[in-house]
């Protein structure tokens, strides 16, 4: 097989992939993350499209350059925005449009504009025309990724204040896939500027191809992140993700009332150690001092300046230390006692105990 069978066998891959993946998103046979599930397949479905004049070339159906088309042309335009209402309804499931959210019809309006105009058949306009369709493509995109980074970001330090196991709800396979996209669309145009792009194209849809896996495994396993019950998700979605802002530097309890909050909740830590559940989160926390999630943060943040995550982590890999002094027997494997201390994976237990401890927990056993 020679490289261009090989890129069109890739092709077809990465097409039908993409198709598929969009459909199970699309349909949700799990109902998890509804709304989000809804506009990540319909970003999947028009990234597939990009693919569309090689599978109908392939497939000998036609010969006209698809993405010459109109409909086409506006339709791809739209991917990054798709993606990013996608991560917005990841991020917070509460999200609705409001009339302000018009704003983000503002680029894909100009767009449309533009096209318009260079189908027009007004010869001066062309040279200009092209540019703006370019620079509107690269602006769209380049902004739309870097506002859904952004997003996930403010979302991985939210859910640090309710949650303290965050690995399967921080949204990090999001992350990485506009990392990589990001990279290699940067390698695709300097190619396309300095060299000829052509004989890059099999190493660019072999790049593609394995995100497309990635994403397949990652958004197929990802699990609900909020509650489903809609008071406790309200609940959790309003918390400020930054404990250092002004808003919650005010004081939503007395000083008295924070520190009888924060002697309670010692005394609970110690005495029947929630933060050996690996689901404990705020709200369960909450519960058992009876107070509400708001006034456990504040405590938590004002009280502790930590986080819920750090602050039910640094308890965990605390029992954990002992736990790994006390086993000189080896009874239990690293994998034990990060169960039996209430981590979920022993990837987590790791992070955690490295970032804490400066060591790994193997070397600390050591």
């Amino acid at each position: 097989m020679n490289t261009i069978e090989l890129n069109r066998f890739v092709v077809i891959l990465i097409y039908g992939s993409l198709v598929l993946l969009s459909f199970l998103k699309l349909t949700n046979p799990l109902k998890v993350n509804q709304k989000a599930n809804f506009w990540f397949g319909m970003f999947l479905f028009l990234w597939s499209t990009f693919w569309l004049d090689e599978i109908l070339s392939l497939a000998k159906i036609s010969s006209i350059d698809i993405h010459s088309i109109f409909l086409i042309q506006f339709v791809q335009f739209l991917t990054p925005i798709i993606f990013f209402f996608s991560v917005l309804f990841y991020t917070n499931p509460a999200f609705k449009f409001k009339i302000s959210d018009l704003k983000y019809v503002a680029l894909p309006f100009i767009f449309f504009v533009n096209l318009l105009l260079l189908r027009s058949g007004d010869v001066e306009y062309q040279p200009i025309g092209e540019v703006v369709f370019i620079a509107l493509i690269l602006f769209q995109a380049v902004f739309y990724t870097g506002l859904s980074y952004l997003t996930i970001r403010k979302h991985q330090k939210r859910i640090q204040q309710f949650s303290a196991n965050t690995e399967g709800i921080n949204l990090n396979w999001l992350e990485y896939i506009i990392l990589v996209l990001f990279i290699v669309s940067i390698v695709y145009v300097i190619y396309n500027v300095s060299y000829d792009a052509s004989g890059l194209n099999i190493f660019i849809n072999l790049a593609f191809f394995l995100v497309i896996y990635f994403v397949g495994y990652y958004s197929l396993k990802q699990k609900e992140i909020y509650p489903v019950e809609e008071k406790q998700r309200e609940e959790l979605i309003s918390i400020n993700p930054d404990p250092e802002t002004e808003e919650t530097k005010r004081k939503l309890i007395s000083d008295d009332d924070l520190f009888k909050i924060k002697t309670q909740l010692e005394e609970l830590m110690n005495s029947e150690k929630p933060y050996l559940d690996s689901e404990l989160n705020l709200i369960k926390l909450a519960e058992q001092l009876s107070v509400s999630t708001h006034h456990l943060s504040y405590v938590i943040n004002k009280g502790f300046q930590k986080n819920f995550f750090q602050y039910v982590n640094e308890y965990r890999i605390e029992y954990a230390k002992k736990l790994l002094k006390d086993n000189s027997n080896n009874k239990l494997s690293i994998l034990g006692i990060a169960y039996e201390s209430g981590f979920n994976s022993k990837t987590s237990f790791n992070t955690t105990f490295k970032k804490l401890t400066d060591q790994t927990p193997s070397e600390f056993k050591k």
